[in-house]
């Protein structure tokens, strides 16, 4: 399918979900999964709505554009815009505990995510076997209390 997904987040106010949803309908989109929440405390709004841009009416290069003058200024948000047929890359950085890390190799092997993982780094060598059963490279860089800073920056270039 065809979609675009916008990533929002702003200061919660009255009207931001009618505003966004009124401009996918108004230039043909169809919503086909939305999840909205208030962080209570700071009362931030944030927003993660996907729809179909197959009849949509602004032209794909144009959409960023035209949602950030018709709408973002009124509740300074801050956004993404991304395309399903966009693979972002995605590094896993894993510990001991296997059970989310089996869960999200599991997920990418069946095609459930559409992500390319190019690597994974640990400051443990458990994983590391998991890693090569799924052909993913496998980074250790061990951190100690004489090292962390190094390490970090390490894994950052990485």
């Amino acid at each position: 399918m065809n979609t675009a997904i916008l990533l929002i987040h702003c200061p919660d106010d009255k009207g931001i979900v009618l505003s966004i949803t009124d401009f996918i309908f108004k230039n043909k989109g169809n919503i086909v999964d939305l999840d909205q929440h208030v962080e209570g405390e700071r009362k931030i709004f944030f927003m993660r709505v996907e729809w179909s841009i197959s009849d949509f009416s602004i032209p794909k290069d144009k959409i960023g554009e035209y949602f950030d003058t018709l709408i973002c200024h009124k509740y300074k948000m801050r956004w993404e815009l991304h395309y399903r047929t966009e693979k972002p890359k995605m590094a896993i950085m894993v510990s001991k505990m296997d059970h989310c890390f089996n869960d999200i190799l599991s997920r990418h092997k069946s095609v459930e995510w559409n992500v390319e993982i190019p690597l994974i780094i640990s400051d443990h060598r458990d994983m590391e076997e998991v890693a090569n059963r799924f052909d993913i490279p496998f980074h250790y860089t061990p951190i100690g209390k004489d090292n962390k800073q190094v390490q970090e920056e390490k894994q950052l270039k990485l």
